[in-house]
Order: structure tokens, then sequence, then C-alpha cells
């Protein structure tokens, strides 16, 4: 039987070999023209996400600065590739007849299901069920997560969907609007999330996307402007990540919450990459 000391040692050993491999695939990535969806962009971010979900401790804060920096240079180009592929499949569903009956064709269909299962025990857990209003931040072309809450969990919630990409929710929203029912539940608004003040009290619950702002500074500066016009007693969901996936998407850590309550955090160990942050605004 091996040592504990000798059992850290190939740990060690694993993570650099994961590393260093991650590290060729931005390599890769990188010398590409465009990441719009392609056999071998396709090829290069699939390979990523198996490395990155391995089971193996990793802390990025504690790896070399290049390593760090080549982290958050990749955070950014998985961010671009994922609003392409959003992008690419919602206008291919609104081609075709009935494209919510069509979602499951998305290849990361089964991890939004599982992620929004998530969301919804997370906020169940803590007194969150049916809320009236619901704001999902940074929405995208592809709003899996607000369709699958609003048509498997939340079958009588309102949700307000904000993207600063006015093409993103035209094609979100003519994928909605094949339904009539779902149609009168959600809407897509076009604002810089930094400009919507007052409105942001409305909500019971506010989903914070991953994608919303890519790197620390951008993602406190919102945390900060949400904390300080959403409602009293209100509840955020953030996304985060831990360990490898922290490569993919970024890391929102507890200091970055100082002003809210922590509910919960959740890091999943399956395929499902982003953790899950729950925090509420204190009552006054």
């Amino acid at each position: 039987m091996a040592s504990p000391q000798n059992s850290k040692s190939e740990s060690q050993i694993l993570a650099e070999i994961i590393i260093a491999r991650i590290t060729r695939i931005h390599a890769s990535i990188s010398k590409i023209d465009s990441l719009r969806p392609s056999r071998l962009v396709n090829d290069l971010f699939t390979h990523l996400v198996k490395l990155c979900t391995l089971p193996l401790s990793i802390d990025v804060k504690a790896l070399p600065k290049e390593v760090q920096s080549m982290g958050e240079s990749l955070i950014v180009l998985c961010g671009r590739a994922e609003i392409l592929l959003e992008l690419d499949f919602a206008t291919f569903l609104n081609k075709i007849p009935q494209p919510l009956n069509n979602l499951i064709l998305f290849p990361y269909y089964g991890n939004y299901i599982k992620l929004a299962n998530l969301v919804n025990r997370v906020l169940k857990d803590h007194g969150v069920e049916q809320p009236t209003k619901v704001a999902f931040v940074g929405s995208g072309p592809m709003p899996l997560t607000s369709i699958i809450l609003a048509t498997h969990h939340m079958k009588s919630t309102h949700f307000d969907n904000f993207d600063i990409d006015e093409a993103a929710n035209d094609v979100a929203r003519r994928i909605v609007a094949t339904d009539a029912e779902l149609e009168k539940r959600m809407k897509f608004l076009t604002f810089d999330i930094m400009e919507v003040k007052e409105k942001l009290g409305e909500y019971d619950c506010i989903l914070l996307a991953a994608l919303a702002r890519m790197t620390k500074e951008e993602k406190v500066k919102i945390l900060g402007h949400i904390n300080r016009y959403m409602k009293n007693g209100g509840v955020l969901l953030v996304r985060s990540a831990k360990g490898a996936r922290a490569f993919l998407y970024p890391v929102v850590e507890e200091d970055d919450l100082l002003d809210f309550e922590v509910l919960s955090i959740f890091h999943p160990i399956n395929d499902v990459i982003n953790s899950v942050v729950l925090v509420r605004k204190a009552i006054c």
C-alpha cells in the first residue's frame, strides 16, 4: 500500500500532467481564427471539459502566475465559444417546427437539466418555492436555465431574462414565442445589468449566469450593484467553479459576497461544471 506521502506525490504529478494538457489545448484554441462550432472547435472543447471535470484536487490560485494567466485567457475563450455555440444552435432551432420540443438536441442539454434540478433543490431547501418573479442575468441566446425551470419546476413563475446583446435576445425570444403559455411568463430585456436599478427590487430571486462578466473585477462590481438594488430578503444564486473547473468559468469566493448572507455553497462532482452559491440580502 502506498504511503499517504507517496499518494500525495502521485496526485500532484497527475495534476501537473492534466494542467500541461490544458495548457496545450489553450495554445491550440488560441490559434483558431473563429470559435464558431466546427469539428476542430468541438473536439478541443470536449477534451478540455473532460480534463477539467476529472476528480482531481487542483487549486488554481496556488498555481504559478503564468498558469493562472493562461487560465484567465482560457475562461474568456470558453465564454466566446459557448455564446457562439448557443447562438448557432438557437438559430438552427428557429428554422425547425416546435423548437422547444427539440432542445434535447443541444449537446449539453443533459447538463442543463441536472443544473436546473440542482438550482431548484437548493432554492427549495431555503424556502424559495414557486417565486412570483425571477430575473436571469446574462441569459444569452439559449436561456436553458430559465426555460427548464419555467417548464419543469416553477410553472407559475414570471421570468425576466436580461442580456446586453439584442441579437441573443431576439433568437431566444423567437424560440419561446412558439409556446403561448410560456411566452406570457417569459420576457427578454436588452440591458447592461449595471444600468438596471430600481427594477431589481421587483424580484424574489435573481440568477446570475456564469458568463455574466468574465473577470473577477467585473463580477464583483455586478454583485455589489445587485446587492444595492435587490429587495431586502431577496435571494441571489451565483454560479461559480472549483478545482480544474476554474479553467472554464470564473470563481466567486465567499470574500466576494461579504455584503450577503451566504446560505449554501454546492460543488458538483458529476458532469455538471458550475458550482452553485446561494446568498440572501439582509433584511434591514
